[in-house]
């Protein structure tokens, strides 16, 4: 039987190429906690949450605590009973959706090497590949320009732009400079991270519709609370409107759809609290004839593997943020997404496709 018999946690932080910078906050290593689920019969499951304070709540000791108790509640649990396990996952504590989120992952790549199909197939099978775009950090205009061009240099076609860190007129010159740059063949989505209020937010969205910018959406323009801010937003501008941090669960994204105060919603497994919860959230808006992005925290390839596998088996999840492996020094994970340009490919190896043997001895190592 495929029992859950040990959980286990190792941390891990991984040094960025170069420091990402948003209205929120600035990243220079990728941390996180990473949690190895074994079961009776052999298996290992793996998950990742990243301490993302700001946005979540979560810091390191915390997750680390968090699964510790979470996971002793699934000790001698059936994997075949897979609801049960999920319920009690989601029961156990208030909140820590990170911590969640990371247990959630190895449960579910647990339970689709049970069944001998890779994770997307396990989901939905929707798509066998998929694009990310890649963020440009908030800095000032000319900086901006000069890593757009760079990221279009190396065949991305979709760049997601941080902006919202001061005036909003400032973020005005940094897409001018941008699109100065690098002309309209690429696309650009902004991201405000909360920094606008509502009034501004539709100021300067107005002006850069009149300015002919073309972007393609503007992700989370208000601060996540004010969900009638945000649709004073929607209703006002003619540029698609993407909540993010306002929407954590099913019951956040029902007052969003509800209210109708957003264009789009963007999934996040750690707001989420997994794919569990996250499945829910993309059902309830596709029924709303809502589509959804999937994008992450600054996390290693582990996590945005079970993110990716998610997104890719689910028609509603129209556009992907994949690319915090690609800003880090090194690559921990063996097996998992592989990465082309901004191509991200599927193994069929079953589960999240991870070479447990070498995780393990990688993650013993690093742990000394």
């Amino acid at each position: 039987m495929s029992v859950v018999t040990s959980v286990e946690t190792y941390r891990i932080a991984v040094p960025l190429k170069k420091p990402f910078k948003t209205a929120l906050r600035t990243v220079e290593a990728a941390e996180a906690v990473i949690v190895h689920l074994a079961t009776q019969d052999g298996r290992s499951g793996f998950g990742e949450a990243p301490p993302t304070h700001v946005i979540t709540g979560d810091t390191l000791d915390a997750i680390e605590r968090a699964i510790e108790l979470m996971g002793a509640g699934l000790i001698g649990m059936d994997l075949r009973h897979r609801e049960q396990l999920f319920d009690k996952l989601h029961k156990s504590l208030v909140g820590n959706t990170s911590a969640k989120a990371a247990v959630d992952m190895a449960l579910y790549d647990l339970i689709a090497q049970q069944a001998g199909m890779s994770l997307t197939q396990f989901l939905g099978g929707y798509r066998k590949s998929i694009e990310t775009d890649y963020t440009v950090s908030v800095n000032a205009p000319e900086e901006m320009a000069e890593d757009a061009a760079d990221y279009e240099q190396q065949g991305f076609t979709v760049l997601k732009v941080k902006v919202g860190i001061d005036q909003a007129e400032n973020d005005f010159k940094r897409i001018q400079a941008i699109r100065a740059r690098v002309g309209n063949k690429v696309t650009l989505r902004l991201d405000a991270n909360q920094g606008w209020d509502p009034k501004s937010a539709v100021r300067i969205i107005t002006r850069m519709e009149d300015a002919g910018f073309n972007i393609e959406l503007i992700e989370q323009p208000v601060p996540a609370n004010d969900i009638e801010g945000l649709k004073f937003v929607t209703d006002r501008t003619l540029t698609p409107i993407m909540a993010d941090e306002s929407v954590f669960s099913p019951v956040d994204a029902r007052r969003v759809l509800e209210l109708r105060a957003a264009d789009l919603i963007n999934i996040k497994l750690m707001k989420a609290g997994g794919i569990h919860q996250a499945l829910k959230i993309n059902a309830l808006a596709e029924t709303y004839g809502v589509p959804c992005m999937t994008g992450s925290m600054i996390e290693s390839k582990l996590g945005l593997t079970a993110a990716a596998h998610f997104a890719a088996s689910q028609p509603n999840v129209t556009r992907f943020d994949f690319d915090a492996p690609l800003m880090l020094k090194e690559d921990l994970l063996p097996g998992g997404i592989q990465y082309s340009g901004k191509a991200i490919h599927f193994s069929d190896e079953p589960g999240l496709g991870i070479d447990a043997g070498r995780f393990l001895e990688t993650l013993r190592e690093r742990r000394g």
